[in-house]
């Protein structure tokens, strides 16, 4: 399969075999279903500089960790794993990445030990018949989940495992996967999709950090509309929004994690902003949550 490593690297990894029948059971029976749904969120991560500086991003992101229920596990979907296929990671001790390059060591010395949870992954493998989904023992948390996660859950207590994106697939493909993780949704699991709705690295602005060029927050503030009045298949085929779509998104990686949280989002939800601004001119840290 094709893995991502950091932005233009791409490496080849193996499928794995399953976890014991038992650990399955065990992990199955700990889990109920609840009255009220456990919340599901779609986080701009931005820059991996986030990891370890203190800013109004991921100042929500410590806010949003101490107010909502904890989880009995994490099942992230994040822009840093683009596959053929699709696989989840099913290591009891999943690697911290470190998908980057030319950030400070102290960024490269993060470690984020949270477990990993074999029994979920096949609880995911299961749930999902849109897709053969393959176990890998290989990828690990990138920093697309764990950067928010450091800030969300720093004491790495609770087990996460990664959902990958088959880059081979379109935008109403993964819309359609991501409705098969209701079952788990549905007993506490948190789904978690990181990425940024508006992502431009080519177009990035670096002398004015604060800035944002008027076609970007012009498509930001559509999305938006978009995702608060349910207009799913407008944010699946999001190229008809014109030339501003077309920058905003020159490739899906970013934008997908969005598209599974809408896929997961019944239309009697409410939605949430948080962090809803756009830096460096060309890249969204617009997130949101169900409320």
């Amino acid at each position: 399969i094709l893995q991502r490593r950091d932005f233009i690297k791409y490496s080849m990894l193996g499928a794995v075999t399953m976890t014991s029948l038992n650990d399955l059971k065990s992990f199955s029976d700990g889990l109920k279903n609840r009255d009220e749904k456990m919340p599901i969120m779609f986080v701009g991560h931005g820059s991996p500089i986030n990891a370890i500086e203190e800013n109004e991003f991921t100042k929500e992101w410590v806010r949003i960790g101490k107010n909502m229920p904890v989880p009995p596990a994490i099942i992230s979907i994040s822009a840093h794993w683009l596959t053929k296929g699709t696989y989840v990671t099913a290591m009891e001790k999943p690697e911290t990445i470190h998908d980057f390059y030319g950030f400070p060591k102290e960024l490269f010395d993060v470690e984020y030990p949270a477990k990993g949870n074999p029994a979920l992954a096949n609880q995911t493998k299961e749930a999902i018949h849109k897709a053969e989904v393959l176990l890998d023992k290989e990828w690990g948390l990138d920093h697309g989940t764990w950067s928010v996660l450091k800030r969300m859950y720093p004491e790495a207590n609770i087990p996460v495992i990664q959902l990958s994106i088959d880059y081979t697939k379109d935008a109403r493909y993964h819309f359609e996967l991501a409705k098969e993780l209701e079952a788990l949704r549905s007993k506490g699991v948190l789904i978690l999709g990181s990425g940024n709705i508006v992502h431009n690295l080519r177009m990035v602005n670096w002398r004015d950090p604060d800035g944002h060029y008027d076609w970007a927050e012009e498509i930001n503030q559509k999305f938006k509309d978009s995702i608060l009045s349910n207009e799913f298949d407008k944010l699946i085929n999001y190229e008809k929004f014109g030339s501003a779509a077309q920058l905003a998104v020159p490739t899906p990686d970013h934008y997908f994690p969005m598209i599974y949280i809408m896929g997961l989002k019944h239309k009697d939800e409410e939605i949430k902003f948080f962090n809803d601004k756009t830096v460096l001119g060309s890249v969204s840290m617009t997130s949101f949550i169900t409320v």
